[in-house]
């Protein structure tokens, strides 16, 4: 029974770890924003929490602006700058 203990313990650590490192791994994008931070949304992707640029420019792969000056990743219009103040302009 302490086997069994260990082995479901074991493996339970394996898999954090393993997400983890999933979420700790810096891209290019990274560096150019102020917040980071993912979400899932409603469609299980992970999406970068809305952020401020050091540049003040828009991100790449930015789907708006929001009117605190942050920049929205979102994939839906539903709840996308819900905290930062709603949308001030949908981006290309």
């Amino acid at each position: 029974m302490r086997l069994l203990g260990f082995v479901f313990f074991a493996v339970a650590l394996l898999c954090n770890t393993a997400v983890a490192r999933q979420h700790t791994q810096p891209s290019s994008q990274d560096s150019e924003l102020i917040e980071q931070g993912n979400y899932t949304n409603s469609d299980g992707q992970e999406i970068h929490r809305p952020a401020h640029t050091k540049s003040g420019k828009a991100p790449d792969g930015a789907s708006a602006q929001c009117r605190d000056g942050s920049y929205s990743f979102s994939t839906h219009h539903r709840g996308t700058c819900s905290r930062h103040g709603g949308v001030a302009a949908w981006l290309n």
